[in-house]
């Protein structure tokens, strides 16, 4: 399989790592404006391949060496920086992926190519380019809440002393301050959250649970405060969502795209099927009346900004 990477800054080389690690791609372009940049970065990849999978890594300079590309994953765009939020870079980016798409879709096969966003502000920007592409929906796919959700486990996870792969939780709406902390279907081992508390003999309360709720929304921040940018985390999301589409797993992820139509239409997160075809199908979580009113919310802030561009 060959798949094109746009951008190649800190994110898009951290996903570059990524993907060349999951060894399910035989060939991997990279494309961005800053060709030494580019180029040094498919050198260094290059090198890094013979510890592991034999992988083709080229830089590119034209659109025209994307074609063959089966899955394209735009990682371009002004990165937040700190004390901005991701819709701070709502117009720079907009004007990013708005030069991008076009020139991607004159160079792959409409009716196969699946396209990832990692872009942020991250609804808004698969909105934009779901619109640009005329793809299926299904087909423009954003990474949505995967590394909030994941986030999120692994926080629970320390408080509740358990493997965060036993726990199944759900970050909802947009990735960004408005995401919804889906604690009413949250289970532990298959053992509903409170249940499982009651039988560990661990509290919970209210006050650690907006505790947890602050440290989800905020890692990011804290982490661009730290280190300047975050690009582990979403390189493995970014690996992950690749594995459930190229092996066709069908497993349920919190990926991004459109649904509904007209000014109903909007792009956030929520559980879905991914498979080789994309998103082949749309779920509704349990959810209490709070966190229906909350994404509700979100999901109206998503279409707010996108209806600014």
């Amino acid at each position: 399989m060959k798949i094109a990477i746009i951008g190649v800054g800190s994110v898009g080389s951290a996903v570059a790592t990524a993907v060349k690690n999951t060894g399910l791609a035989h060939e991997i372009v990279l494309f961005d404006r800053d060709g030494v940049r580019a180029r040094a970065a498919a050198e260094d990849l290059g090198h890094a391949s013979a510890f592991s999978y034999d992988v083709k890594i080229t830089a590119v300079s034209t659109y025209r060496a994307i074609r063959g590309s089966e899955i394209v994953i735009v990682a371009a765009g002004a990165n937040q920086k700190s004390g901005e939020t991701r819709m701070d870079l709502l117009h720079k980016n907009t004007a990013v992926i708005e030069d991008i798409i076009p020139r991607v879709m004159e160079n792959v096969d409409a009716k196969n190519v699946k396209i990832i966003i990692v872009t942020n502000p991250l609804d808004v920007m698969v909105m934009l380019a779901q619109k640009l592409s005329r793809l299926p929906t299904n087909r423009v796919i954003g990474t949505g809440t995967m590394l909030d959700s994941a986030r999120f486990k692994i926080i629970l996870s320390r408080q509740l002393d358990v493997s965060a792969r036993s726990i199944n939780s759900y970050i909802l709406g947009e990735h960004g301050d408005s995401s919804v902390v889906n604690w009413s279907a949250v289970t532990i081992g298959g053992i509903a959250l409170d249940d499982f508390c009651k039988q560990a003999k661990i509290s919970l309360p209210q006050t650690t649970r907006n505790t947890i709720e602050h440290r989800v929304r905020n890692a990011a921040y804290e982490i661009i405060q730290g280190r300047g940018a975050t690009w582990d985390g979403i390189g493995a999301a970014v690996a992950d969502l690749l594995h459930a589409i190229v092996n066709d797993e069908k497993r349920i992820l919190t990926v991004s795209t459109v649904d509904g139509v007209g000014k109903s239409a909007v792009a956030m997160s929520m559980p879905r099927v991914v498979g080789n075809k994309g998103v082949t199908m749309n779920l509704r979580t349990k959810m209490n009346t709070q966190e229906t009113n909350a994404l509700r919310k979100s999901a109206r802030i998503i279409r707010k900004n996108f209806d600014l561009i």
